[in-house]
């Protein structure tokens, strides 16, 4: 098991994400942004600085955090958009040797539309196809997308997308409603990570670890993130389960404690707490992982 971050929530640029990185004294980072840009929209110029950066530093990227197929796309966008975003990925990913990279199931329609699920279907085999081709792995998150609506949806996409992998994010499922559930009250319950985690682990080859509570009533956003192991995101006891079954991939934080991605203000963060927050997150992190070790 190791530990990586998205540290483009310490910083925007290179630099000062790698010194936040060194800080809590780890060697990797989860590539999402880099200057205000994904790490596959960079042009090819400045993606080559930000490798040789990388590899001057000692620092490693274990996944890419792409925007392929993400929640800000619906399954109406064009293709063309994911399927060129994959042929810049994948020359990046080999530059750096990066083996994963993480997909979504395009946007959620509002629910009771139309979802296209076998659109949604047919665009997931090209993409994991293309990446399988070159030897790599697409690895779905259950965000804000179609496979994020429940466990089930998910599994779903396992079985009608050969190989398909899948990351886990802790958080997501406590600002999401679960429907696979029966309605009550003439709305769905609230997941529960560690029950969506249950049903989905044994195709699980990454984690990322955010926590936070659920949103207000009317809301989409959570009412606050936290540090890991104080929301309801039941991270520690996703970690037990991590520990005890010999889980050996990374564990990725993703805080979203000062910055948040989901967020459309236009407002510009204060990166100095963004900074401080995401050192504050790593450390917190490791403290929690070992006193899980200690109690299993």
């Amino acid at each position: 098991m190791y530990f990586t971050g998205f540290a483009d929530e310490a910083a925007r640029d290179l630099t000062t994400q790698i010194q936040a990185t060194k800080e809590i004294g780890w060697t990797r980072i989860s590539a999402r942004g880099v200057n205000g840009s994904n790490i596959h929209e960079l042009e090819e110029a400045e993606f080559e600085a930000v490798a040789n950066q990388l590899d001057e530093a000692g620092i490693t990227i274990p996944e890419f955090g792409s925007l392929i197929g993400n929640w800000g796309k619906p399954i109406s966008s064009d293709f063309d958009i994911t399927l060129q975003e994959v042929q810049r990925a994948i020359p990046r990913m080999k530059r750096l040797g990066t083996q994963t990279i993480r997909v979504m199931s395009y946007a959620q329609e509002p629910w009771g539309n139309d979802q296209q699920e076998e659109e949604r279907f047919r665009r997931l085999r090209e993409i994991v196809s293309l990446f399988a081709a070159e030897g790599l792995t697409a690895a779905h998150e259950n965000c804000m997308n179609w496979g994020g609506f429940s466990a089930e949806h998910t599994l779903r996409l396992v079985e009608e997308v050969p190989g398909l992998k899948l990351i886990f994010d802790t958080a997501n499922p406590v600002f999401q409603k679960d429907r696979s559930q029966p309605q009550a009250n003439g709305d769905f319950p609230w997941q529960d990570p560690l029950a969506f985690y249950h049903a989905v682990k044994e195709h699980v080859v990454h984690v990322h670890i955010k926590d936070c509570t659920n949103p207000p009533a009317g809301e989409t956003e959570p009412a606050e993130y936290t540090l890991p192991g104080l929301g309801q995101a039941r991270v520690k006891e996703i970690l037990s389960e991590l520990k005890k079954t010999g889980y050996d991939g990374g564990l990725a934080i993703e805080p979203h404690v000062a910055t948040v991605f989901h967020a459309v203000d236009g407002e510009e963060p204060d990166w100095e707490q963004c900074y401080s927050s995401y050192v504050e997150y790593g450390k917190a992190m490791v403290k929690l992982w070992d006193e899980v070790v200690a109690e299993s």
